[in-house]
């Protein structure tokens, strides 16, 4: 496994790539509202379900709107990290 990128080279209008995670359950279909992330889901019997997207971003602009969207949904936001480029797929 690589190991997370430490941003010293990254850019405001550079491409990334993130794992952002999110309290809720999301299914594919919210793939196209939200910059076509993959998403995978956790769902136990004991605790709330847990969504991770992860995928590359064209710049920080669309990070933005991405994190508008999970807002808008009212999902609470767990945690977003900077991974490298062979992490994301």
């Amino acid at each position: 496994m690589a190991t997370p990128r430490n941003g010293s080279d990254l850019k405001f209008s550079s491409p990334a790539n993130y794992r952002i995670c999110v309290k809720g359950y999301l299914d594919d279909s919210w793939s196209d509202r939200l910059v076509g992330m993959t998403i995978a889901n956790q769902v136990s019997q004991t605790e709330s379900p847990v969504s991770t997207l992860c995928g590359a971003v064209r710049d920080q602009t669309e990070l933005l709107g991405l994190l508008n969207s999970i807002y808008e949904m009212h999902l609470p936001l767990l945690s977003i990290e900077l991974l490298n480029a062979e992490e994301s797929n």
